[in-house]
C-alpha cells in the first residue's frame, strides 16, 4: 500500500474552490489518496472519494485501476506521473471508464479533469498543457472523437506553442532510450545463451531478464 500526497508539504486541508453562484467545487477531503501497486504499471485506489464539480458529484469507487497521468516516456520530464495533479488524474480515469461504456461523455471527463486540477493548486500553463494532452488522447477512443472539433482550435493553438519547446528534449530522450535498449539487448544475449547451455547440461543458472522497451513508464 501506499499513500500518495499529491499536494507535497499539505496538511490535507480540503483543496475546494467557491463559484460565483456560491457552489463548492473540489475535493472536500483533500488531495490525498491510498493506492496499492497491481503491476509494473497500474495502481489500485484502496479508498474511495468525492469529487464536487459545478452541477454534480462524482465518487470515484474503491478498486478504481489507475496509472495516474498517463505520459509518454520522453515527456516525464517536464510532466512527472504523479505529483499535484495526481487526484484530478484518477477522477479522470474514472470518469473516462465511464465514457466508455456510454455512461459519460469523453470531452466532459477531460474538462472536469482540468477543473480538478485548478482546485488542486496546478498552475494555469501546467494544466491547460495536460488537457491538451488529453484531449489529443481522446482522438484514439470512439466517444472521444465525438464533438473534439470543438475544442480543436485551442488544442492547436497550445501544441503549436509548446511542441518546439518540448521536441528537442523528448527527441533526445527517445534516442537515447533506443540506444540504451540495444546496449542492454547486447549484454543479455550472451548471458542468456550462457544460461541455456547451463540449463542443458543439468547446471544451476542465474535468472536473465529480458530488457524491456516501451515509450510509456
Amino acid at each position: 500500500m501506499a499513500t500518495v500526497d499529491s499536494v507535497k508539504g499539505s496538511q490535507f486541508a480540503p483543496y475546494t474552490a467557491t463559484t460565483p453562484e456560491g457552489d463548492v467545487v473540489g475535493f472536500p477531503d483533500g488531495p490525498q489518496v491510498d493506492v496499492r501497486e497491481v503491476d509494473p504499471r497500474y495502481w489500485s485506489l484502496l479508498r474511495e472519494f468525492e469529487y464536487r464539480a459545478e452541477s454534480e458529484a462524482f465518487v470515484v469507487p474503491q478498486g478504481q485501476r489507475t496509472d495516474f497521468a498517463s505520459v509518454p516516456r520522453a515527456f516525464v520530464w517536464f510532466i512527472p506521473t504523479y505529483g499535484r495533479y495526481t487526484k484530478a488524474a484518477i477522477l479522470h480515469d474514472h470518469l473516462c471508464d465511464l465514457a466508455r461504456d456510454g455512461k459519460f461523455g469523453r470531452r466532459d471527463a477531460d474538462g472536469i479533469f482540468r477543473q480538478a486540477m485548478r482546485t488542486l493548486g496546478v498552475p494555469l500553463m501546467r494544466r491547460w498543457i495536460m488537457w491538451a494532452a488529453v484531449r489529443w488522447g481522446a482522438l484514439t477512443t470512439a466517444d472521444g472523437r465525438e464533438s473534439w472539433w470543438r475544442d480543436a482550435p485551442k488544442v492547436i493553438v497550445i501544441t503549436v506553442c509548446v511542441l518546439p519547446l518540448l521536441a528537442p528534449a523528448a527527441l533526445l530522450i527517445t534516442l537515447t532510450q533506443v540506444i540504451w535498449y540495444a546496449l542492454e539487448i547486447v549484454l543479455w544475449l550472451p548471458l542468456r545463451v550462457l544460461a541455456d547451455s547451463k540449463r542443458r547440461r543439468n547446471k544451476r543458472s542465474k535468472r536473465v531478464n529480458k530488457p524491456e522497451f516501451s515509450f510509456k513508464l
